[in-house]
Formats: C-alpha cells, structure tokens, sequence
C-alpha cells in the first residue's frame, strides 16, 4: 500500500501546488487527522463494505462539507469510493512530507530516555536546523531503553548520541 498511499499524496499535492493551495491543504488534512483520533469508529463507518458507498460519502460531505476546503472534501470521497480510506493517515503523513520537502521544512524524530524540557527542546531544534539548512519540526518521544542522550532521525539520517551506543562503542574498543 506504500506506492498507493505515495501516488494519492503526490496526486493531490499536485493539485494543491497548481492552485498555490499547499498550506491549506495541509491544515485540513491535519484537522482531518485529529477528528479521526478522536472518533476512531467513524474511520470504521466509512470503511464499511456492509455501507452502501452512497451512504458513506454523504456522511462525508455532511461531516467534512463546512470548515474544510472541498478538495480535501473531494479527496476524502475518492479515497472512500476505492475502498481505500484506511489508508487515510498514511496518504496524508505522505502529502506532509512532500509539503515540508518543498517548502524547506525537516522532521526530526527526535527519541530521549527522559522526556526533554522547553530549553532542550529548544536548543536541539536550533542544532538540527543550523545542521541541515533548513527549518525544523521536531516530533519526540521517549524509550528508556536508551539509557539518556538523544537519538534523531532526521532527512534519512540517524544521529545517535544515546549513551546505549557510546557504551556500545567503548565495548568494542575494549574487545579489539
């Protein structure tokens, strides 16, 4: 499904760029994204084979008609129609990435042992930025299993500052 939901997102991201629609875009296909998370069931609904598909982008255009920009609207309907709604958050974390990609933006996926305060937080984002020329938004999470210091995934790249691979390090020095 990866090439499918990429295709949907380079499709719609197409239209967005010729109408210069891009950011909007993106703004409704994140509100999408969170009114799905808070009502999980009605991704269910609209997948359902047992619903007429009728019934299901009418529920769509009465959810999704008022606040939100019809090509979104539209995107949503198709995405039902081809019975390939549940591949909804995919399609729309692809439409971001070609989003931040043309418009100079990184994600960094930033995982610490410890949760990372505002100041950290703050002086990591200006590193990665001054690191790859571009504006950065930093998604963290945190995994104990690294024992501290930070591990980022960011542009393709993997920058391990854990102190789990330090000590990795020091090991295999000791053993050669």
């Amino acid at each position: 499904m990866t090439e499918t939901s990429k295709e949907y997102a380079v499709a719609l991201f197409t239209l967005a760029a010729e109408e210069k629609l891009e950011r909007v875009i993106s703004d409704d296909l994140k509100a999408v994204v969170r009114l799905l998370q808070e009502t999980p069931e009605y991704l269910d609904f609209l997948a359902s084979p047992n619903i007429p598909v009728q019934e299901r982008t009418e529920a769509i255009e009465k959810a999704f008609s008022k606040g939100f920009h019809e090509y979104v609207v539209s995107f949503i309907k198709v995405l039902c129609e081809k019975n390939n709604i549940r591949y909804i958050h995919k399609i729309i974390s692809d439409y971001e990435e070609l989003y931040h990609a043309t418009d100079g933006i990184a994600t960094a996926k930033v995982i610490s042992a410890v949760p990372l305060k505002k100041e950290e937080k703050e002086k990591l984002k200006e590193k990665l930025e001054a690191f790859c020329g571009k504006r950065v938004i930093m998604e963290c999470s945190c995994n104990n299993a690294i024992l501290g210091g930070v591990i980022v995934h960011i542009d393709g790249k993997v920058l391990d500052g854990s102190l789990r691979r330090r000590l990795h390090d020091i090991k295999e020095k000791l053993d050669a």
